[in-house]
């Protein structure tokens, strides 16, 4: 294998160190680079022109991608409005700037030493609670606690420096199924109502149940698009409804840009006591 293929198996980039440690003698690192098979960037990394454009920017700035740039890459869910542009962890005597990257600067949580262009999940965890809205940040939190099968009560012990960090890990529970669940729990959390996540009713599991009997379900992007799914939906919809529970099913648009209509449509169905068993609804 030489140095283009093992690079290639790494994602494209890869610090000299590694390297040398696989059996690339520092002269074949550098016959390389002349012949511009190979780029270095700044003394310690090397890359093909096919790598991320993220990491090669991490590299160039000698930091760690961190924060929303770090869950985009690793597929958490982060919505729309969350910040954008490149976010990179920098040690605290850090000398390089980057005027077109959010540089969150500080030692970190996690030490991944010096070969690692990305930050750990907690840094990038502590630097979504920083740098974005509530709401937003928990949905991040939430997700990144499916994908990356974290243990909440572990997520709790971390000694988060930032009491934004320590109210999120506070506030975590791990049961959403999609960022737009996320979204609602927060946004009724004030209510004064009791609020569940992914109970089973009638063999299946509903997204969230207000009080006792008000079922919300949540469509998002794609979901459910085959006939069949569809069917089956409206049948355990159905079900559930035989039972004495109201469903109310909420899509995407209606979360992300049509809440004012979604809460006065809750509100109506809760001063209805539709929230409540049938037998107490007056």
């Amino acid at each position: 294998m030489d140095l283009r293929e093992w690079l290639t198996a790494r994602g494209g980039i890869a610090h000299r160190s590694d390297a040398a440690e696989h059996g690339f003698a520092p002269r074949q690192v550098r016959g390389a680079i002349r012949s511009g098979a190979v780029r270095r960037l700044r003394a310690q990394w090397v890359a093909l022109a096919s790598a991320p454009d993220d990491l090669v920017a991490a590299a160039a700035a000698s930091a760690r991608l961190t924060c929303v740039s770090l869950a985009r890459r690793r597929g958490w869910w982060v919505p729309d409005r969350a910040p954008g542009g490149l976010h990179l962890q920098v040690g605290p005597n850090a000398h390089r700037h980057r005027d077109d990257a959010t540089l969150h600067w500080g030692a970190p949580l996690v030490d991944c030493g010096p070969r690692r262009l990305t930050a750990s999940v907690e840094d990038a965890l502590a630097h979504i609670a920083g740098c974005c809205l509530h709401e937003d940040a928990r949905v991040i939190w939430e997700s990144a606690v499916r994908i990356e099968r974290l243990d909440v009560e572990a997520l709790r012990l971390v000694e988060w420096r930032e009491p934004r960090s320590r109210a999120l890990a506070a506030e975590v529970i791990g049961l959403s199924d999609s960022g737009l669940e996320t979204m609602v729990i927060v946004r009724l959390s004030g209510w004064g109502v009791p609020l569940r996540q992914q109970v089973r009713l009638a063999g299946r599991r509903v997204d969230i149940v207000i009080g006792s009997h008000l079922v919300v379900q949540i469509d998002g992007y794609a979901h459910h698009s085959s006939s069949a799914q569809r069917g089956s939906d409206v049948a355990h919809d159905a079900e559930l409804r035989l039972r004495g529970y109201t469903v109310l099913r909420l899509s995407y648009a209606q979360i992300v840009h049509g809440w004012e209509d979604v809460e006065r449509t809750l509100q109506a169905a809760i001063a209805r006591g539709l929230h409540l068993p049938p037998r107490q609804r007056r």
